[in-house]
């Protein structure tokens, strides 16, 4: 078994699983409620966050071999965990692209 796999234990994906169900209900509870789904797109972040500063850093590797084994799992199994934002002018660039249709509606 290597050193750092990314490949997740049953038990591990059993977990991540059930965070990623009760995530998704959360989110489809409020499907048109904007502001409550920005709210927990903020949660989740935090949450991204609190894990990378604490128990991850905490976990990181003291030595030379077992930090190459740990960056080549990133290498080949997808590379750094990323929370994109959406940036401002996609935002805008949508609004005016609805606002365009709605003109053309009328």
């Amino acid at each position: 078994m290597e050193l750092y796999s990314s490949d997740n234990s049953k038990a591990q994906a059993a977990d991540i699983d059930e965070i990623r169900l009760a995530v998704k209900l959360a989110a489809q509870k409020r499907e048109k409620d904007c502001e409550a789904l920005l709210g927990i797109l903020r949660q989740l972040e935090e949450l991204h966050r609190d894990i990378r500063e604490t128990l991850f850093q905490d976990s990181l590797p003291t030595n030379r071999q077992h930090l190459y084994h740990l960056l080549r799992d990133i290498e080949l199994n997808g590379g750094w965990p990323y929370i994109q934002r959406i940036k401002l002018t996609q935002l805008l660039a949508t609004l005016e692209d609805e606002s365009t249709l709605e003109a053309s509606e009328d």
